[in-house]
């Protein structure tokens, strides 16, 4: 099973193709990257640069009132659900990661990542929207992929289906995904707390998968918490980094400077490490806001809209909330941090470190309960997704949702005790797998999506 879901995670993630690049050095691409890059500019060709074109309505997309259906979510709500699974460890140490193997420069490729990434967002949830449908067990609405993927084909065909394939192999890759997640977010935080506070992984996991349980096992608890932790979250992250630029202000033309100057500097060709600048931004910026891998939409789809069209607008929002915003915090708090400080460290560690030098004992306390709040909403998201995948595979009973909360617990205190790599690649598998199946399908969907983007534009 191990070698399996290794070889898996090779076929993905591991280097498919390999470019030479001027000065000896290497491009390599995966074939997530090879998906969605193309898909990406495909897409914001499409929409005629919608990310920059329609950033107002975007904005103005958030404050639609959601009308008189109390069960259901408001577009907003799905936002901030979305937000609460795209802002997560990936924020933290993996941008910290992208930096420390590829330099300030892969930052720039972040946002540019995150800019052409937004127009898939847009497309997937536009169509999630499109063919959403009522949940009977949760009230409100439902759908994903797997939902527009099983239309497509029903519509193809002219006949009613119970499963369509790529319906199904999206909901399985999904739920292993999350079940991967689970693993990753308790054993992040167990470690952040042993860092900051020498609390034993133990009592911090018991804790955490108590109060997850408290909140998932309950029917309508999930967006509630999430409205509350997610804002908290984002916003102190916000101001602490703010502070931090503003004490630093004097340096900070000079990280810009080296940001851009990296990402398309001679030094970097000549040398042999443009490659590893290029892919360690674009890895980074996929990997975080998930665009093109059909998670998002599963929250979109329960959103209440007068137009499919806001509910796309909103989570391509989300894009940049996740990248341009989370990220590029982590990255300045990285970058005005020196280097002689933080050499020979990776990861948590180089995080806590850089926070250290700006705030003292504080800025490692800080990030700690950050990861953990980053963490434990992620964990609450990912089972909200869950929800539309486990019913289309076992229909709408509360045993099926129940058992799947449960597993996904069990899974999250396993992870808290005990390090496994496996664990890492099983969700990486999943995630790598979802994006495969949704974004084959959004090539032949996307003209719906399109249409309903012109009929938008004429009416506004």
């Amino acid at each position: 099973m191990v070698k399996i879901i290794e070889t898996v995670y090779n076929f993905l993630w591991g280097d498919l193709l390999t470019l030479p690049l001027p000065g000896g050095g290497t491009l390599s691409l995966s074939l997530l990257v090879i998906l969605l890059i193309p898909t990406g500019f495909y897409f914001t060709i499409r929409t005629r640069f919608l990310p920059i074109r329609l950033f107002k309505d975007m904005v103005g997309a958030l404050f639609e009132k959601k009308g008189d259906e109390k069960s259901a979510l408001s577009v907003i709500q799905t936002l901030i659900v979305s937000t609460a699974t795209r802002v997560g460890m990936g924020n933290l140490v993996g941008v910290v990661a992208a930096i420390s193997a590829g330099g300030a420069g892969a930052v720039f490729w972040m946002w540019l990542t995150a800019l052409i990434g937004s127009s898939t967002a847009f497309i997937e949830a536009t169509l999630a929207q499109i063919y959403k449908e009522k949940d009977p067990l949760y009230g409100g609405y439902r759908g994903g992929p797997a939902y527009y993927i099983h239309r497509y084909f029903e519509e193809k065909t002219g006949k009613q289906k119970r499963y369509v394939l790529i319906s199904v192999l999206f909901a399985i890759s999904g739920l292993i995904c999350w079940c991967g997640i689970s693993q990753v977010v308790s054993n992040s935080v167990a470690s952040a707390f042993k860092n900051a506070f020498h609390i034993p992984p133990l009592y911090t996991t018991i804790v955490l998968v108590a109060l997850a349980a408290i909140i998932v096992l309950r029917k309508n608890a999930t967006v509630k918490v999430l409205d509350i932790i997610v804002p908290i979250m984002a916003g102190c992250y916000l101001l602490i980094t703010l502070f931090i630029i503003i004490t630093n202000i004097t340096q900070l033309p000079g990280v810009f400077s080296r940001i851009f100057s990296e990402a398309f500097g001679l030094r970097q060709v000549a040398g042999g490490g443009f490659g590893a600048v290029l892919m360690n931004g674009i890895k980074r910026g996929l990997f975080s806001n998930e665009a093109g891998s059909g998670s998002a939409p599963c929250a979109a789809a329960a959103a209440v809209s007068d137009n499919p069209v806001k509910v796309g607008l909103t989570q391509a929002l989300g894009v940049f909330i996740d990248t341009l915003m989370i990220c590029s915090c982590t990255a300045m708090i990285m970058l005005l941090t020196p280097t002689s400080l933080t050499k020979g460290l990776v990861g948590m560690d180089l995080l806590q470190k850089a926070m250290e030098y700006h705030l003292g004992t504080f800025g490692v306390i800080f990030i700690a309960i950050t990861l953990w709040l980053f963490s434990f909403s992620t964990f609450i998201g990912i089972l909200f997704y869950a929800r539309s995948n486990v019913a289309y595979l076992f229909g709408d009973n509360w045993f099926s949702q129940t058992a799947y909360k449960v597993l996904a617990l069990v899974m999250l205190f396993v992870g808290g005790l005990a390090t496994y790599t496996i664990v890492w690649d099983l969700g990486d598998v999943g995630i790598g797998l979802m994006t495969i199946f949704n974004i084959i399908m959004l090539y032949p969907l996307s003209r719906k999506a399109l249409i309903a983007l012109k009929n938008y534009e004429k009416a506004h």
